[in-house]
């Protein structure tokens, strides 16, 4: 079974990640049985359907893909998966900033595809909470990357004031 960061420890990976292939389509995909991360595509097109499974969902959403997309549905969702689909494109950043910040989402957030250890404490702090690295990645090295830093500066969503408030108070 694979393994995952969450919530600074390491530990099994209960759900996988559906992705369509070309020429699929969201609306004729088989849903899988297991737990799984599903593609806001099929989300919107086979909504009332997975919801009447009765079993945890979970949604995906890529980087081009915004948090307004699934703002009305939350309430529904174990995990939410952001999309890197390379280590350049930061989008998911504020993507995951919005879920937390402006929609109040307070369950899992999950970085997904091309996830690197330099970028952990930048996710964390962005409200991401589980990590799935790439498989050529050493998780133990990763896990221990998010420990590097004990205090910051800034205000962010893993720490709503900025350190000179802190100290202050």
């Amino acid at each position: 079974m694979p393994k995952i960061i969450k919530n600074g420890q390491i530990v099994d990976d209960q759900w996988q990640i559906l992705k369509l292939a070309e020429g699929e389509a969201a609306e004729s995909i088989a849903l899988p049985t297991a737990p799984s991360l599903l593609p806001l595509a099929v989300w919107l097109a086979r909504k009332d359907e997975i919801l009447a499974l009765d079993k945890a969902v979970g949604v995906w959403l890529d980087s081009h893909e915004g948090a307004e997309a699934i703002a009305g549905d939350l309430e529904h969702f174990a995990v939410i998966g952001v999309n890197f689909p390379k280590f350049t494109d930061g989008r998911s950043y504020s993507t995951a900033r919005l879920l937390r910040e402006r929609h109040g989402y307070r369950g899992e957030i999950r970085a997904i595809g091309d996830v690197l250890q330099d970028q952990l404490f930048y996710m964390k702090r962005c409200g991401i909470d589980a990590y799935a690295l790439r498989a050529d990645k050493d998780i133990e090295a990763a896990l221990a990357g998010l420990r590097v830093f004990s205090e910051t500066y800034q205000a962010a969503v893993d720490q709503p004031q900025p350190l000179f408030r802190r100290r202050a108070a």
